[in-house]
């Protein structure tokens, strides 16, 4: 099978290659040296993609499906220039096609097991569905609401009668004595007695036409559980062969399975399958020298990928492997991963830890980014998360820079602070920090019982024309395209956010949201969906927005909860940086 392509295919073969000015840099830190090695995407890699978007627009079997494609500019022993290509997961439902890098060895050892798991995840899919959308569970709920009214209206009628009686009684007692005051009042007290008995045969009549709707629901609904753990469980198992199965191998000569490369790690599913990882692991194998690599998106917009895009390497799937693909190169622009930090200025409230921004920027340049101290006691400490900024490390050695990291490495005490809560990495605002584990556990205990009241600021990429509203959708996590969320009947989980409009500017709308649950992209997904306002956050590619923004604009604006020591209501608001 030819993989290699010459330059003439896709560029002028008489034009000089170019490295300058790259626009991205695929990066990792090398496991053995700690030192950060880079690949670039340069102008150069970029108009090759370009060409070979050229010919994916001209062939038909590359339209019906979205998915990544790549490119990678290598180097043979002999100095020559030659183009490889890839595509991510399958294409047309092939994994091989002829002028195509073939994928990592490993996907064939599991073909089989795959295929029968992945027919064992669509019957439990079809079966949650089937259960969900069960007869007897509308039928329940109709009758419920039926018996309900019914219940109802015999209340308001029995309490009419009631209010008469206890009338009657104080006009009998008033105009009667003896035998005939007793009688008549005996009557009023059957009276009372069958409206007792009414309504005691009603619910009689309740539970015997709903109970055996209820257990069939309730059956139903254990079943539906049970398919959930059992889906789980082989998502994992079906994962877990598959990444065994994979090895890559680096520019040292050094193969790993995935297993052995993030231990412990859960990896999404199509780790491995990605166009980054099949180009550097062909090249290391057959003894090329990568020069600078570019992917794109091309087909079907999902998610934040938009046709003829360029984009980097992907969070979940690729970026953890890079450090170890790129081991073995020689570059001669290699970058600390750990730069010397400065003291943390000590203080009161409302003061600023100046650290180095441990992430590197495009650019290559090491940013220097503030830490606001909002609030801060003996017993918590909240700070201005910057946008560009994790509120956690992450799994992964690349993914370690966040608020947490810096207050643990800085402040004395660093060790015993936790994270209460989360804010997206592009999200700006209040993000409060436990000093120790009963702090900790109080806190969280307001956060999961919604007694802490939350106030984020957005700018809408268009006109909301509802001036204010409540939105309600059962949000999931797709786990093959973590961390995107999208809105599932079935499988997802309660959301509620209020709004209201703020102001109309331009072609934009400032909206204020009031989370009234934590889900992942809560705001994003709800700004975003049709069920929901339908319009995305300026600078909210990842579910939509095609507006040109600086960053997402969506800050966590205020924060009010009882402290956890005083009992009194603490209020923290910080100024929306947009």
């Amino acid at each position: 099978m030819v993989v290699l392509h010459p330059l003439s295919d896709f560029i002028d073969g008489n034009a000089a290659v170019s490295h300058s000015s790259p626009s991205y840099y695929y990066e990792g830190r090398c496991p053995q040296t700690g030192e950060r090695l880079k690949l670039p995407r340069t102008p150069t890699a970029e108009a090759i993609a370009k060409n070979l978007m050229q010919h994916l627009a001209h062939n038909d079997r590359y339209s019906h499906e979205g998915k990544m494609y790549g490119i990678l500019l290598v180097e043979l022993p002999n100095n020559e220039q030659r183009i490889l290509k890839a595509f991510s997961g399958l294409l047309n439902g092939h994994s091989r096609l002829e002028g195509w890098v073939p994928p990592i060895p490993g996907r064939d050892n599991v073909a089989l097991e795959e295929a029968r798991t992945l027919a064992e995840l669509e019957a439990i899919k079809q079966e949650l569905i089937t259960l969900k959308q069960l007869p007897q569970r509308q039928h329940y709920e109709t009758l419920s609401r039926e018996f309900e009214q019914q219940l109802q209206q015999m209340s308001d009628r029995h309490r009419d009668g009631k209010h008469q009686r206890q009338r009657k009684r104080q006009l009998l007692c008033e105009t009667l004595t003896g035998e005939a005051l007793t009688l008549a009042l005996e009557q009023l007290d059957e009276e009372s007695r069958r409206h007792g008995i009414e309504r005691r045969q009603l619910k009689r009549q309740q539970n015997e036409g709903l109970q055996p709707l209820k257990q069939q629901v309730e059956a139903a609904d254990a079943r539906m559980r049970e398919l959930k753990q059992q889906r789980k469980a082989l998502s994992r198992q079906l994962q877990a062969q598959m990444h065994a199965a994979y090895s890559v191998t680096n520019f040292s000569g050094q193969s790993l399975s995935l297993q052995q490369l993030m231990p412990g790690g859960s990896m999404p599913t199509g780790t491995g399958d990605c166009c980054a990882p099949k180009l550097l692991h062909y090249a290391a194998t057959q003894g090329l020298k990568p020069l600078a690599m570019a992917e794109f998106w091309w087909g079907k917009s999902s998610g934040d990928k938009v046709q003829g895009e360029f984009y980097g390497a992907c969070v979940e799937r690729c970026q953890p492997l890079m450090g170890f693909l790129l081991s073995g190169l020689k570059s001669k622009s290699l970058v600390p991963f750990d730069p010397p930090q400065p003291p943390l200025k000590k203080g009161g409230v409302n003061h600023t830890i100046s650290l180095q921004n441990w992430s590197f920027t495009k650019e290559g340049v090491w940013g220097e980014v503030s830490l606001p101290i909002v609030y801060e006691d003996e017993w918590l400490i909240a700070v201005n998360k910057p946008a560009g900024l994790l509120s956690v490390p992450g799994r992964y050695r690349d993914c370690q820079d966040s608020v947490l990291s810096r207050l643990r490495h800085q402040l004395a005490d660093g060790m015993a602070i936790m994270a209460v809560h989360r804010l997206d990495q592009d999200t700006s605002g209040i993000l409060l920090l436990a000093r120790n584990p009963q702090t900790y556990r109080q806190l969280s205990q307001q956060f999961q019982q919604r007694q802490v009241h939350k106030v984020y600021e957005a700018v809408l990429s268009g006109w909301v024309t509802t001036e204010r509203g409540e939105i309600t959708l059962p949000l999931w996590g797709n786990p093959e395209n973590r961390p995107y969320q999208q809105v599932d009947e079935v499988r997802g989980k309660p959301s509620l956010t209020r709004f209201q409009v703020m102001a109309r500017e331009g072609d934009y709308t400032r909206i204020e949201f009031i989370p009234l649950t934590g889900r992942t992209h809560q705001l994003r997904v709800h700004a975003a969906d049709a069920r929901g306002i339908g319009i995305p956050i300026l600078g909210d590619r990842f579910y939509g927005c095609r507006a040109v923004a600086s960053r997402l604009h969506l800050h966590a604006r205020e924060l009010r909860f009882e402290h956890p020591q005083s009992g009194q209501s603490l209020y923290l608001h910080t100024k929306t940086p947009f």
